[in-house]
């Protein structure tokens, strides 16, 4: 028996910047790639033709991406990017916390468009967990590898 897919919460830009990837994929870089193929497959023995077998791998590779989008794609629930509230922590707000006195914002997205780089954290992230429904002036504690980390909500928006 088939367990239903679960539901992946996206904000609209995260939703907008995955369907464009998906639609790059299939319509532009998997013709692209299968032309390739079917050039080397011309080449002659295919055992020892490396463009062949790399272009195969880039393929098999891609259509494995293809199908990751696609399921993401068609079991998106946006969210707004604009948080209906800002009483408390939720996907789609800006949350600014205090940690061992230093001031940082994070934007909470639906897992599939963290950037921890960029300060967006996964609303299903350790960190994320322990921040969604927070108020500003609580405090969160975060197990990392260093040891706990507490954090202070100070600002939600």
């Amino acid at each position: 028996m088939d367990e239903p897919m679960k539901q992946i919460q996206l904000t609209q830009s995260g939703f907008d910047q995955l369907k464009s990837e998906y639609e790059e994929l299939v319509n532009v870089k998997r013709p692209q790639l299968v032309a390739r193929l079917e050039r080397a497959r011309g080449e002659g023995d295919l055992s020892e033709n490396s463009d062949y077998t790399s272009a195969r791998d880039e393929l098999e590779f891609l259509d494995g991406r293809i199908e990751e989008l696609k399921i993401v794609v068609e079991n998106a629930v946006i969210v707004s990017d604009a948080p209906k509230s800002t009483s408390s922590v939720s996907l789609g707000t800006t949350v600014t916390v205090e940690v061992n006195g230093k001031k940082s914002d994070y934007k909470i997205v639906g897992e599939w468009e963290a950037d921890p780089i960029n300060k967006k954290i996964s609303h299903e992230s350790p960190l994320g967990q322990a921040l969604i429904d927070k108020k500003v002036g609580e405090v969160v504690e975060v197990e990392a590898p260093a040891g706990k980390v507490t954090y202070t909500v100070l600002d939600i928006s």
